[in-house]
């Protein structure tokens, strides 16, 4: 007699289990999270395998050796920053992005170079074929001995094949194609990740091998999958960017064995990921000399100096409601530092339509860019130019205060080191701080003062 099948309703932000459908989830309070699935209540759900207990005992915190764990050069320098220094042993990692962006393209140039080390790695690809993955590797020059390619979905084949082939590295693409047969529910159903990331977890730390997950995002550029899946790995990376930019950034947003906020920008190329290594001198090579409305800015990702060019353009409004269309930077931030310009500053910017726009495809979230964003916003009502060896950087408060900006002195030396000669900072900044020789450093208090000596 078959087994009779019930639907149920999942919620993919907690994993939360209701029989009935529901617009904010029981569990977490999420809104539309609810999503229906069929669980068979005839046939045993069999758990996922739990790792014993080793028995040891308890130790003081200071005499616990200090062992520093295994890394693993991965060959890309941009992907070492973002990892802390390589791979760890044993980790599990979630590697997630928009479809297109360059996910599985990456992680196949990292099995290449793990591979002429005299690596073992192992590719598990769900959603292609061997035959796939090999064209995909002839496109990008690939063929190195130590690779295996699996082309499976199955949990329980994937673990006898880890067993026997007994790996330095394994990438599983994508989690979400991932099943194991015992459990109901289709792949990437919340159960299915849940149960196969927990046994990938386990074979991680006692086999020793590394492993990359590949993660689908949804429509709101998450994970997707249970919320959970993120507090179970040891690091998720995420790639940002268009797939009609040149440019694409890798970001760390956990990371249990490094810093957290690292960024390596890379660029795609007919050979594949290519690592830029100067992104600052890229993103500022085509900057238009002599346009109103372009400000120098550097920001700070994570420990690395960042230097891009903030635009803006300024036009008359002809059909009474302005126009604010932004690109690059938040958009509430944008219209609180508008009014600040109109009310602080005597700027008009009411009766103008205003396109922001940060050059590259590079998201400023930094408080830190409010004074370059409204330099170049007066430089366009002004349509005067500013200066092409002025850098400028500081937080903006609502009574038209710059406050000081974090490490300012690694700001400054970037932009010594790419040739600006003269800085608008924060007068509170240079307290702590001295200039490089060369360099020209004006303190300002407010944004008033910033204008003035900008155009005098």
């Amino acid at each position: 007699m078959a087994a009779k099948e019930k639907t149920i309703y999942a919620c993919t932000a907690c994993g939360y289990e209701s029989p009935r459908w529901a617009g904010r989830c029981p569990g977490c309070g999420a809104w539309n999270t609810l999503e229906e699935g069929v669980r068979a209540e005839a046939k045993a759900v069999k758990p996922a395998k739990q790792r014993p207990g080793s028995g040891a005992e308890a130790m003081l915190i200071s005499d616990i050796p200090e062992d520093e764990a295994l890394r693993t050069l991965t060959g890309i320098n941009e992907l070492d920053r973002v990892l802390g220094g390589g791979i760890v042993e044993g980790a599990l990692m979630l590697l997630g992005g928009d479809p297109g962006i360059g996910k599985s393209t990456l992680l196949l140039q990292v099995c290449a170079n793990l591979c002429r080390q005299g690596k073992r790695v192992l590719y598990v690809s769900g959603e292609e074929s061997a035959r796939q993955i090999k064209l995909r590797a002839t496109r990008l020059s690939i063929s190195t001995p130590g690779l295996y390619v699996l082309a499976e979905n199955a949990m329980d084949n994937i673990e006898t094949r880890l067993s026997e082939l007994q790996p330095d590295v394994m990438v599983v693409d994508s989690i979400q194609t991932v099943y194991r047969p015992e459990l109901a529910g289709a792949p990437g159903a919340v159960s299915q990740i849940r149960e196969c990331t927990s046994l990938l977890l386990r074979l991680a730390k006692e086999s020793g091998t590394a492993i990359f997950l590949v993660g689908h995002v949804t429509k709101d550029g998450a994970i997707a999958g249970p919320r959970m899946l993120e507090h179970m790995v040891d690091a998720v990376l995420y790639f940002e960017g268009d797939r009609q930019q040149e440019y694409r950034l890798l970001r760390a947003v956990k990371n249990r064995f490094g810093s957290v906020n690292e960024l390596g920008v890379f660029q795609m190329t007919a050979e594949g990921m290519q690592p830029v290594a100067n992104p600052s001198e890229r993103l500022l090579s085509l900057r238009a000399k002599g346009a109103s409305g372009s400000v120098v800015y550097c920001g700070l990702e994570g420990s690395r100096p960042l230097l891009c060019d903030v635009q803006a353009l300024a036009v008359p409004n002809t059909w009474g409601n302005p126009r604010r269309t932004v690109s690059g930077m938040d958009t509430g931030r944008v219209a609180l530092l508008l009014a600040v310009l109109e009310k602080r500053a005597m700027q008009r910017t009411s009766s103008q339509d205003i396109y922001i726009n940060v050059a590259g495809g590079i998201e400023l979230t930094e408080p830190a860019a409010d004074l370059a964003l409204c330099v170049a916003v007066a430089s366009s009502l002004r349509d005067t130019p500013v200066g092409a060896s002025i850098a400028v950087m500081g937080e903006v408060g609502l009574a038209g205060e710059v406050r000081p900006v974090p490490q300012c002195d690694r700001r400054v030396a970037e932009c010594a080191r790419l040739g600006f000669d003269t800085l608008v900072l924060p007068r509170a900044s240079l307290r702590a701080m001295k200039p490089p020789e060369g360099v020209r450093v004006i303190g300002v208090d407010t944004v008033m003062q910033a204008l003035a000596v900008i155009f005098p």
